[in-house]
């Protein structure tokens, strides 16, 4: 009951669009890179750069659609978002990405900057291989440390593709208390998040004490398993070099959780895992649709009690 009050409610506030599902239809596979790159606050060509080697590299190795991190262009609350952020498509990071997936014939979904007059927004795009912008999500749930850099964004959408249906949020947008938005873009038919992320500990975090990712599995697992999903978050490595949390470390875990709620992968630690990491995704045939989720989740519950 209250799971399908997300939908009705955002629907109702105007802040989603619908989106058609592919509900009961097979999409074919695809290969996923997840490039777990090294972000530097405020270096716009030097990322800019990396980047462009990095989706390269995935490219030559087969990948179909290309995930890149949060802010990849000048790195997350970083303070030179209030001064070099561009805007989309215009602007050189976003005219940049378009340009490599259409050379490369491939997807790229990446976080950018955004410019949009006096408003700044902590933003991702999604590009097709033809080097179109299908799809511009602005973060809504952005942290505390997050408001005096980037405006909050107002709306969700997911698209269609030969892949399946993909929606696009980004890193904290998954942990809103109830999941309401990751579970909003599954109610508007995605078959795939993707989330470009930046996920940071403190400078003397020790991930032998304390394993990172505990957060994201529990944001992650419950959407993917109650809608078979996937859902795939990539952040960023290295150290922040300015803004509220300047000398902590983004520290990569990227990971993915496959339909039933199956961590499928989960990236390497530490501001020096610079790397490339590649998944199969089989989107699965989606059990249901609208109110008919309600019948589906009745119907698990029922064979766990028999």
């Amino acid at each position: 009951m209250y799971r399908s009050l997300y939908f009705v409610l955002l629907l109702a506030m105007g802040i989603i669009a619908p989106g058609i599902s592919k509900a009961q239809e097979e999409s074919p596979s695809f290969k996923l890179a997840m490039v777990q790159m090294r972000v530097v606050g405020g270096a716009l060509e030097t990322n800019l750069l990396h980047a462009s080697e990095m989706i390269a590299e995935a490219a030559a190795q087969g990948a179909q659609v290309v995930l890149l991190p949060e802010a990849m262009d000048l790195g997350w609350t970083h303070p030179s978002a209030l001064t070099l952020a561009e805007p989309v498509p215009e602007g050189k990071p976003a005219s940049l990405l378009c340009m490599l997936a259409k050379k490369h014939g491939i997807y790229i979904c990446s976080g950018l900057t955004e410019k949009d007059g006096e408003k700044v927004y902590n933003s991702a795009v999604l590009i097709d291989p033809r080097g179109d912008i299908i799809l511009l999500h602005r973060k809504i749930n952005e942290l505390d440390i997050g408001h005096p850099y980037y405006a909050l964004g107002q709306s969700l959408r997911v698209v269609e593709t030969e892949f399946g249906t993909l929606g696009v949020m980004i890193c904290a947008d998954a942990s809103t208390g109830q999941w309401e938005i990751s579970r909003t873009l599954a109610y508007m038919g995605a078959d795939v998040i993707l989330s470009p992320s930046a996920w940071a500990v403190p400078a003397d975090h020790n991930n032998i004490e304390e394993p990172y990712g505990r957060w994201w599995k529990e944001a992650y697992i419950p959407v993917a398993k109650d809608f078979r999903i996937w859902i795939a978050g990539c952040s960023n490595v290295g150290w922040m070099t300015g803004g509220p949390w300047k000398g902590s470390k983004t520290i990569g875990c990227s990971m993915v959780i496959g339909p039933g709620g199956t961590q499928v992968l989960h990236g390497p630690y530490g501001v020096e895992a610079d790397t490339i990491l590649y998944v199969d995704i089989k989107p699965e045939p989606r059990p249901g649709q609208g109110t008919s989720w309600h019948n589906y989740w009745k119907k698990q519950e029922d064979s766990t009690l028999n």
